[in-house]
């Protein structure tokens, strides 16, 4: 086969890979206009029903469900199932943003909107966009990536600060002193940066917290609209 053809043939397939990244933005937007407001909720995929974490967790997701907050979740099993179980639970949307693994990962039953991505960064987009807190449940290193990912959005000032909430401060200490102990130590990172995280250690905290943060934030509306 001719080089030059496999060159064009490359290049056609890299344009089309950019009309299907196009096509998911869009599928992701249209499918979760008029969820808000909502709370994305991260952590391992591999909790076990059984676990008392899972119960917290399905608590967590059913206790801003009655508050009024749509749940989003990467719609998988662990921690995605129990906080889509509890958002169902409770009444409200429940969103499960799956992704297509080379091991299939099957959508969790308990989602009422499930939306299947190709490509993990545009599931990621989708995940932060429309939320207005995030609970990062214990995980692995999806969680990480996605705890730090958030953070590094909000450092930047590429989205606006919102709450991110570490649910159980035992599990997270370690994490948290290495910050402090080391990467602050170097000057990698700023005190302020403190500032965007909160460690709650019961569900009825992160409930109060995120509830709290929401009608603050509805209140500066309502007195800048009065303002103009």
């Amino acid at each position: 086969m001719p080089h030059g053809y496999e060159i064009n043939d490359l290049a056609k397939e890299e344009s089309w890979r950019m009309f299907r990244i196009m096509g998911e933005l869009v599928e992701g937007f249209d499918g979760l206009s008029g969820v808000e407001p909502a709370v994305t909720i991260y952590g391992s995929a591999r909790l076990s029903p059984k676990d008392e974490l899972y119960a917290q967790t399905e608590l967590i997701a059913r206790l801003l469900g009655e508050a009024g907050f749509s749940i989003i979740t990467g719609g998988g099993p662990g921690v995605m199932e129990a906080a889509n179980k509890g958002a169902r639970e409770a009444g409200v949307t429940s969103v499960g943003l799956n992704i297509m693994l080379p091991e299939e990962q099957q959508p969790n039953t308990y989602a009422t909107k499930t939306i299947t991505f190709r490509h993990f960064f545009i599931r990621k987009v989708m995940l932060v966009k429309y939320a207005i807190a995030f609970v990062i449940i214990p995980g692995g290193l999806g969680t990480l990536d996605e705890l730090t990912e958030v953070l590094t959005l909000m450092q930047t000032r590429k989205i606006r600060p919102f709450p991110v909430i570490l649910f159980g401060g035992e599990y997270w200490k370690g994490f948290l002193d290495w910050l402090r102990q080391v990467a602050l130590a170097r000057g990698f990172i700023s005190v302020e940066d403190f500032d965007l995280l909160r460690v709650c250690d019961h569900p009825e905290e992160v409930v109060e917290a995120v509830r709290a943060w929401h009608v603050k934030q509805e209140v500066m509306g309502r007195n800048a609209l009065f303002m103009r």
